[in-house]
């Protein structure tokens, strides 16, 4: 997946998908999996694919209580949201992306102890979005609230998903507002 070799990492996560139909239906493992496929599906820019995919992770919330993996996985479907946002994203439906990352900065408000990676995450993917409309005004307030983030967090992935935004600029990069968010972005990778 990180390597953006989607086609491989669906074949991979199909046997996963049957592996885990075998395991026990008490635990999370096959809505994982699922989650993940609906990240390759939306890497392939199939998106009938990746919505049944987060379809069927959503599922995770029919578990009996404290039946969520204990071990490695931990899956709960707590970053659904964050995650369909992200997806819809990468699939270019700006709409859709934006209702789910606001539903996600949402549930975030409401739930406490939200790392600052999630909110940084997020912020960014609303951010992007503004760039994709042009919207210097969208990209700068989400941009900034997460490049404070990344300070705060000196979390790398949100520094990532940053300079991937910067990339989306386009002709916004000749915004004064815009450029100044480009290089407080580009100083997060400065030691």
């Amino acid at each position: 997946m990180s390597e953006q070799r989607f086609h491989q990492a669906a074949q991979i996560l199909g046997a996963a998908e049957r592996l885990a139909g075998r395991g026990d239906s008490s635990l999370s493992t096959r809505h994982w999996v699922a989650s993940v496929q609906a990240e390759a599906y939306a890497g392939l820019g199939d998106l009938s694919a990746c919505e049944r995919a987060m379809d069927q992770a959503e599922t995770v919330r029919d578990l009996a209580a404290g039946s969520v993996n204990d071990g490695w996985l931990r899956f709960d479907g707590a970053r659904l949201a964050e995650e369909r946002g992200s997806r819809y994203l990468r699939l270019g439906r700006i709409h859709l992306a934006e209702n789910a990352l606001k539903h996600a900065l949402d549930q975030a408000a409401l739930a406490s102890g939200q790392s600052y990676r999630r909110r940084g995450a997020v912020l960014a993917d609303l951010a992007a979005i503004g760039a994709k409309r042009r919207d210097v005004e969208q990209v700068v307030t989400y941009g900034s609230e997460a490049v404070d983030l990344a300070r705060a967090s000196a979390s790398g992935y949100i520094a990532r998903k940053l300079q991937a935004l910067c990339d989306e600029f386009g002709p916004l990069s000749r915004d004064p507002l815009a450029a100044e968010l480009g290089a407080e972005i580009a100083a997060l990778s400065t030691p």
